[in-house]
């Protein structure tokens, strides 16, 4: 492999940029008229505008990268996480145009991507599941008697949507009534299938993710579990590897259950399979992401692998660097940050230029940015801007690592969660390790009432 195209933007391209540097490879980045200042442009060997701002007249222009890639003689398309990267007819275009997708077979995208479908897949491969409808919703009534039957709470999904946009959770038949047409309208918008069914809302409940990873030489591992469980509007902000408050046991059938996972779709390349946690520690198989995910280097800070040099040799043809389980271990303990330009009270994105940008004089962080001082954050695209990765020896270490950093980083010109992080950081509700998905709007709600006091 010698020269490959990325069909993404932001941090995600620098960190792509970066390993395939390390491995001689040359890259050809692709940005939109509001990204054509950003770092990463500079930083790939070529770069070509691919549209204006708009992400359904750049980045989603599946045809015109395609022919990019072509007119470049490229030898892969790397696609990063979101925008294309779970779309199986882009993957089969580049497939037929015989550029090598960076990424899973089309068939495993489609098959994944389509949550009713990945459902009946791991209860066919004994992978247990959150109870819930094992067809699409075809009517309000249809969807009624299912939560009668399933028992409220519920959520009520996108079978074909991700990352938080297309699920609400209804408590009673009235909320179910309220939004069930609302969802699928939504979910045709986003995802281009009105699709939905329902799952039993987990009360109290962690989101942990397995890393996988297979090659096309029929060799499956883990690289051990990530707990996403804070999160805001559905959607993740902290990561931590491994997951707190998380008995060995119940640890080691998740990551068996991961693999098995895997191996019941002929999983090839970088990939991660969700679980919903109960307080008893039973876990629910709840979707599997096709791609690299965000929160990939805690994965890389506890098990010293490059998860980006591993997908570029498995898509070059060769066994997974390491395909010997028993060799996969972790060291200490990693939290990532999710830094976005936006109001930390309201979560309404803060568009603007980035004046300055500092993270003080903490050592031994990791900063994933997409954009530097004088960069401008557009309202076009998703608010990250960059993730901090701390890792030290153990969980408490690492949380007064982060102290320090989010003490004294600073990011001006746009508003930022920084100053919610640390105070965040000192909640004994999270601190403590045992928390659930709803720690943090908890929390923030608790500081509300005590200011109105």
């Amino acid at each position: 492999m010698q020269k490959i195209l990325i069909a993404n933007r932001g941090e995600i391209a620098r960190r792509i940029i970066k390993t395939s540097k390390a491995l001689n490879i040359e890259t050809v980045a692709i940005y939109s008229e509001a990204d054509q200042d950003l770092p990463y442009v500079q930083e790939a060997d070529y770069a070509f505008l691919i549209g204006p701002s708009q992400v359904q007249q750049s980045y989603l222009k599946a045809d015109e990268i395609i022919a990019l890639a072509i007119k470049e003689n490229v030898d892969a398309i790397h696609p990063g996480y979101g925008f294309l990267s779970e779309n199986a007819d882009f993957a089969r275009k580049a497939q037929a145009a015989g550029i090598t997708f960076i990424g899973p077979k089309p068939e495993t995208i489609e098959k994944m991507g389509d949550k009713i479908a990945s459902r009946l897949t791991m209860i066919a491969a004994d992978v247990p599941v959150v109870p819930g409808t094992e067809e699409g919703l075809t009517s309000v009534d249809a969807a009624k008697e299912a939560a009668v039957a399933i028992g409220y709470p519920v959520m009520l999904k996108a079978s074909a949507g991700g990352g938080g946009i297309g699920m609400i959770r209804c408590d009673d038949e009235s909320m179910l009534e309220q939004h069930f047409d609302s969802i699928k309208t939504r979910a045709k918008s986003y995802f281009g299938n009105d699709v939905v069914f329902l799952e039993k809302f987990i009360d109290e409940s962690r989101h942990i993710e397995v890393q996988i990873f297979g090659d096309t030489h029929g060799n499956v591992v883990h690289l051990f579990e990530r707990n996403c469980s804070v999160q805001r509007r559905n959607q993740k902000v902290v990561e931590e590897s491994p997951s707190p408050n998380f008995p060995q046991e119940a640890r080691e059938k998740l990551l068996q259950a991961a693999v098995k996972a895997a191996k019941a779709v002929n999983y090839v390349n970088a990939g991660t399979v969700e679980f919903i946690v109960d307080q008893n520690h039973q876990f629910y198989f709840l979707e599997m992401n096709t791609r690299l995910q965000v929160e990939h280097p805690i994965t890389e800070a506890v098990t010293g692998f490059d998860l980006v040099e591993w997908q570029l040799k498995i898509a070059a043809g060769e066994e997974l660097p390491v395909k010997d389980q028993q060799l996969i271990t972790t060291t200490g303990h990693a939290i990532e940050f999710r830094i976005y330009a936006e109001d930390p009270k309201t979560f309404f994105p803060s568009p603007g230029t980035i004046t300055h940008q500092s993270w003080g004089d903490v050592a031994d962080i990791r900063v994933d940015a997409g954009y530097e001082e004088g960069n401008k954050v557009t309202p076009f695209y998703d608010p990250m801007i960059s993730k901090v990765i701390v890792h030290a020896e153990n969980r408490e270490l690492t949380i007064e690592q982060a102290q320090k950093v989010f003490s004294s980083a600073k990011i001006e010109g746009v508003k930022t969660n920084i100053e919610l992080f640390h105070q965040f950081l000192q909640a004994k509700s999270f601190t403590s390790g045992v928390y659930s998905t709803s720690v943090l709007g908890e929390w923030m709600q608790q500081q509300r009432e005590e200011i109105s006091k």
